[in-house]
């Protein structure tokens, strides 16, 4: 879990953000979404295949250069 320790004199919204942005980076978000409903195996499928490519299509243009 993600934690944002905040500084003396800080806004609580810049502290927020932080947390934020930290939560996107791990995708914490993105797997909540996920899990608050049922996926069928359908959609299960098609979520793991976009994801592989994403990887792939990364991989392909970081080694090119």
């Amino acid at each position: 879990m993600p934690e944002v320790a905040v500084r003396k004199g800080e806004p609580i919204d810049r502290a927020l953000k932080r947390l934020k942005s930290k939560m996107e980076t791990e995708s914490i978000m993105e797997e909540v979404r996920r899990l608050r409903a049922f996926e069928t195996p359908t959609q299960k499928t098609k979520r793991k295949a976009k994801a592989n490519a994403k990887k792939a299509k990364a991989k392909q243009r970081f080694n090119a250069s």
